[in-house]
């Protein structure tokens, strides 16, 4: 089964055209949000911060995303959360000094509470209405749309900002959400509807539980959460300001290297999707592992840098979506928004840690170089646990 047919399923096709374009405004605004900061002569740290922002409500706000997934109906939810998208994006044209930084950081919290509540019911409801083949394709369709998104959104972003402007870029964002909810509305969903008699604290305490209990599962999801040393956002911006700005505009040099990157990403599951296996998977750790450490002896130039952003993001996608897979498999369908909502708890715990390590260590004087080298060590690191992970659960 193939790519194309995957698609042919009506949910999955409906959602896809859904992710397309609200993803594609989300990266879109994303570079106006840097340059924006960039312009304020916004410090390192603040960047860190407003990166880690837009990764935070993940890691708070899970148990209770678990709960409502589990709890409210998936197309009611998704509205709701896609309205609450629209009304942040807007918020971000009346950001206009750093003065006002703390309000654009609550609007960032807040847009991506929703936004990572929304992913989670997405990725809870697809092993509910699809098993084996099926669901190992739609989570690969589901990497490609972001990868994809993210290149295209990051490129057009940083040119229509650097040329039109930010608030253009948040407007255009806006529309973009309000199309998504169209196609929406339209979505024919049937699902069994489950009852949960137990109150909210006992689901809470219950998903934790059932979390701990599966120590297989829980290593899993510490496996997943490593692909966070991927969180590029603050060290992009930080080279295109302190490295590359007297080259090119710092719009565009973040637009075209994250897009370059998310390039890599869109290709690699074409080719490594076919092979990856519960028996290589620490083969291709390695492999993202010695990208990055590519990259990190390249910056120096800014084109030999696009070429080992294309190959740093060769693995990520794959690796992603692979290791989602395994916890997706593992889980029983009744805790399953609790536990995808976990797991993406711990994932974005990871982008935070990497987000803030990048921006205090550009602050205490370590060079950009030296901070993506030990981000590529850690993804070797991670190829051993997995051989440790490997033995002791899969043989």
């Amino acid at each position: 089964m193939n790519y194309i047919e995957t698609l042919q399923h009506p949910v999955i096709r409906r959602l896809s055209f859904i992710q397309l374009i609200s993803y594609f405004g989300t990266w879109f605004s994303q570079v106006a949000i840097y340059s924006m900061l960039v312009s304020f002569h916004a410090d390192a740290v603040t960047i860190a911060i407003t990166a880690a922002m837009s990764m935070l409500p993940a890691v708070v706000l899970a148990p209770l995303i678990g709960i409502i997934i589990d709890k409210i109906a998936f197309k009611r939810l998704m509205l709701t959360l896609l309205l609450v998208e629209i009304s942040m994006t807007l918020g971000f044209i009346f950001i206009n000094s750093l003065e006002y930084i703390w309000i654009l950081m609550i609007l960032i919290f807040i847009r991506s509470s929703a936004a990572s509540m929304l992913f989670s019911a997405q990725m809870s409801l697809f092993p509910k209405i699809l098993k084996g083949k099926m669901l190992k394709n739609t989570n690969e369709i589901h990497s490609i749309i972001w990868s994809f998104t993210y290149a295209a959104g990051m490129a057009v972003g940083g040119m229509v900002t650097h040329y039109l402007g930010v608030d253009l870029a948040f407007s255009i964002d806006a529309t973009l959400y309000i199309i998504a909810v169209l196609l929406l509305l339209g979505l024919k969903l049937s699902l069994e509807k489950v009852i949960y008699a137990d109150s909210n604290w006992i689901m809470f305490i219950d998903g934790f539980k059932y979390l701990f209990k599966h120590k297989k599962l829980l290593h899993l999801i510490l496996l997943h959460a490593a692909i966070g040393l991927t969180s590029f956002d603050a060290l992009t911006t930080l080279l295109s300001d302190y490295q590359y700005k007297k080259l090119i505009a710092v719009p565009l040099a973040i637009g075209w290297m994250n897009a370059t990157r998310a390039l890599g990403l869109m290709i690699g599951p074409f080719f490594i999707g076919r092979v990856i296996s519960k028996e290589n998977l620490h083969y291709f750790f390695v492999l993202q592992g010695l990208a990055i450490l590519l990259w990190s002896v390249l910056e120096f130039n800014f084109y030999y840098a696009l070429f080992a952003l294309f190959v740093t993001g060769f693995f990520i996608t794959t690796l992603w979506s692979y290791t989602y897979l395994l916890i997706q498999e593992e889980t029983e369908s009744k805790y399953m928004g609790r536990v995808i909502s976990y797991n993406d708890m711990f994932f974005m715990l990871s982008n935070i840690a990497t987000a803030l390590f990048i921006g205090y260590a550009a602050k205490w004087g370590m060079a950009l170089e030296e901070i993506t080298f030990i981000l590529g060590l850690g993804f070797i690191a991670t190829a051993g646990y997995y051989i440790w992970f490997k033995k002791s659960y899969l043989s």
